[in-house]
């Protein structure tokens, strides 16, 4: 099979051929169809965050359908259209399912992130209990990027509670953000949008913020909020400008959610915290339930597709100079195979 191998860190990808996984006992082989890419990708190019055993084959949102399945595994078939999900939580952990599996301290890997590889091929071999089926109403390439925006963004959006009549802030409307947008007028909030470039403040207010800024914005949050404030954050980015406008724009009793990650320390006064009884909350992807959840919800067409950009397999590295340079509007999805599935 064809795949684009990471080979050494702040090198391209090479794309080559490797040998077609086999399906051992409980697991099953999927033809990737799509595959999304993100920040994710470029921290793993870098050797930062996780760093896998090289060489590795990246790729954290795939989709596609079955192909083959292995000994011992009952309800997947050739030809279902599935995404898994990507955190490997053994079945015997206690995190197995649970409300924040993705947590586990037993996991043993992250597909197209450690220790597994990951859709930047032509077949990837998952174990069949990972597997989510893929509603009839979804493209594959929609699904492909719920195994991470759409799931993060809609556990973000969960984390930070958000209730009928509130205000947020979505600081960055990239991928994930573009999902949180959605996610957080569902709930039922008013929602404005902190980006940096024209076209990215109109793609966030085509998702439904209802403003959209990218210069002064803890000013902007205050003239739109009467000078109090919202009430949640969500930090897509994590900066340490981003993390001092959450800080000037979140208001007392509010909540700020830590999304986005980067070398950055940040900074914080007690003194102001408690006073304002502000809550700092961290979130990391989300559990296969809440999966399952948002592609429902896409597959209702509550949600919208983020799908902006696409090229073939072959053109990985252009791709992730795209993304690299800021020139990726919502999501870009490799296109991986053909099999003549949605």
């Amino acid at each position: 099979m064809k795949a684009a191998i990471l080979k050494a860190f702040g090198a391209p990808l090479g794309v080559e051929r490797m040998d077609d996984p086999l399906a051992g006992p409980g697991e099953a082989v999927i033809r990737v169809v799509a595959c999304g890419i993100d920040g994710t990708d470029l921290k793993l190019l870098d050797g930062f965050g996780y760093a896998p055993e090289l060489p590795f084959v990246m790729g954290h949102e795939p989709a596609g359908v079955v192909e083959s399945v292995g000994p011992g595994v009952s309800g997947w078939s050739p030809g279902d259209r599935v995404v898994p999900y990507i955190f490997l939580v053994p079945v015997a952990s206690p995190w197995y399912r649970s409300e924040r599996e993705q947590l586990a301290s037993d996991l043993a890997g992250v597909i197209g992130v450690k220790a597994h590889h990951g859709g930047y091929a032509e077949r990837l071999v998952v174990p069949a209990h990972q597997l989510v089926r893929i509603p009839d109403a979804v493209s594959l390439r929609d699904a492909a990027v719920h195994c991470d925006a759409g799931l993060t963004a809609y556990h973000a959006v969960r984390r930070g509670r958000l209730q009928p009549g509130e205000t947020a802030l979505i600081i960055g409307a990239g991928g994930v953000g573009s999902f949180a947008i959605q996610y957080a007028r569902l709930a039922g909030a008013t929602v404005l949008a902190a980006e940096r470039t024209p076209a990215k403040l109109a793609w966030a207010q085509q998702l439904g913020a209802n403003a959209a800024v990218a210069e002064d914005v803890p000013d902007f949050v205050r003239q739109r909020t009467a000078g109090r404030g919202v009430d949640c954050v969500l930090d897509i980015v994590g900066t340490s400008a981003t993390w001092s406008t959450a800080l000037a724009s979140v208001a007392a009793g509010g909540r700020i959610v830590v999304v986005g990650y980067t070398p950055d320390a940040f900074t914080l006064s007690g003194k102001w915290l408690a006073q304002n009884e502000i809550e700092v909350l961290g979130s990391r992807a989300g559990s296969r339930t809440e999966l399952e959840e948002a592609l429902g919800l896409a597959a209702g067409g509550k949600v919208r597709s983020i799908i902006t950009d696409s090229m073939p397999l072959d053109r990985v590295n252009e791709a992730l100079a795209q993304l690299r340079e800021g020139n990726v509007l919502g999501r870009m999805v490799l296109d991986v195979t053909t099999t003549g599935a949605r």
